[in-house]
């Protein structure tokens, strides 16, 4: 039986199997089931470039029709699988259709985390994820003048920069001590929150919600008055159909270096797979463009029988204001960082060390420091500090 590779979701990774596989001269069959209808789209934009009214919906297509028509790519789009046959290589559709395969490649990304109050999902929120919840929230952003953010999170601060940029009045609601302290420490969140609060958004920590209504949310710290409320407070893993299959599940997809699931001819990328990386020294699920293009990568090279284990170093970035941060590497274990321009400014990078060891750089408005930091990190070598203080220093020559 020749091969038969189908592909559930249609985001970076789902894109990148189809893609990889017809540059490698796969000459299967190829079916590409989507739940959306549109035409599959790029959905870090939706929360940059769309809703700040700079990308139009056809400027973050992937490809436009004629592409699949042209590489023999079955679309089903606005399409469920509603049950994976591990055993039979079978999967069943939500128009009661079942689809042979060779291989299966999950690539179902992850979903929304909703606000629960007292046991009930909130009411009166939007969420960002899809092409239709952007194009309602930007009608409703239109219309509205106070807009609360819950959430200082990524998502929830890009939402509030372009709320901001639009002449809203802004809230943004935290729970934790600081913005994204999660992943950032203080020196960065500090710079963050200076320019949000210069642009007029208010920034409410260490908050928590008691009630929603249609007038806004109140807290144990005061009311929010809100005509439009806007959440994002993270995401879960999009395990379930894995999880009905017997397919070992823990915080996602459970894969091994070739993104093979518990079933070897079943495979798991992007946000809803969790894979050991060698960089962060343990078990995650990375969220992120890079990891879900990468391990799409892998994924093909293995059905093809060319494998190569994922070792890439992870990078991220959003944009606020005049601020891009771009940040590679896991720093959640650092024991020290050290400073590359002027603390306090909108421009520096910090480079984070384990044992001496550079293990991640974030870098505000300081690409090359990006750029050098990635191959830095991938290579494995540490600048010492005087190295990085000293901004005379090219930190490439480091990797001769």
């Amino acid at each position: 039986m020749s091969k038969k590779v189908i592909i559930i979701g249609a985001g970076h990774g789902g894109i990148q199997v189809v893609a990889s596989l017809r540059e490698e001269g796969f000459d299967g069959e190829i079916v590409l089931i989507a739940s959306e209808k549109e035409m599959p789209y790029q959905k870090p934009p939706l929360s940059k470039g769309y809703l700040q009214d700079k990308q139009s919906e056809e400027a973050i297509l992937f490809r436009t029709a004629t592409y699949y028509e042209n590489n023999n790519i079955q679309l089903r789009l606005g399409e469920e699988v509603q049950q994976v046959k591990t055993t039979e290589k079978q999967v069943v559709t939500s128009s009661g259709e079942t689809i042979s395969f060779t291989h299966l490649i999950l690539a179902t990304g992850a979903n929304n985390r909703k606000l629960v109050l007292n046991g009930t999902e909130a009411p009166n929120i939007l969420y960002l994820r899809t092409l239709n919840d952007a194009q309602v929230i930007a009608q409703r952003l239109e219309s509205s003048q106070h807009i609360a953010i819950i959430g200082g999170g990524f998502i929830g601060l890009e939402l509030a920069a372009l709320a901001a940029e639009k002449g809203k009045q802004v809230t943004v609601i935290e729970a934790q001590t600081r913005l994204m302290e999660r992943v950032l420490p203080a020196v960065i969140s500090t710079t963050f929150q200076q320019t949000h609060e210069h642009n007029g958004v208010r920034i409410c920590l260490n908050s928590h919600i008691e009630q929603i209504s249609s007038e806004g949310i109140q807290s144990k710290e005061g009311f929010v008055r809100a005509d439009l409320i806007l959440a994002g407070i993270g995401v879960i893993p999009g395990d379930s159909l894995a999880q009905e299959a017997g397919i070992v599940c823990e915080n996602g997809v459970v894969v091994n270096e070739f993104q093979q699931t518990s079933v070897p001819y079943i495979y798991a990328i992007g946000d809803c797979a969790n894979h050991y990386n060698v960089f962060a020294r343990k078990n995650i699920r990375l969220e992120s463009v890079q990891n879900a293009v990468d391990q799409a990568k892998v994924a093909v090279n293995h059905i093809l029988e060319q494998p190569q284990a994922y070792r890439a170093v992870p990078w991220f970035w959003t944009n606020q204001y005049h601020l891009k941060l771009q940040m590679v590497g896991i720093s959640a274990d650092f024991d020290e960082y050290v400073l590359r321009g002027e603390k306090g400014s909108d421009k520096f990078s910090v480079y984070y060390f384990k044992n001496k060891q550079l293990i991640a750089v974030d870098s505000l408005n300081r690409a090359a420091d990006h750029l050098n930091a990635r191959k830095l990190i991938t290579a494995g070598i540490s600048p010492t500090k005087t190295q990085i203080e000293d901004l005379s220093f090219n930190l490439n020559d480091c990797l001769k």
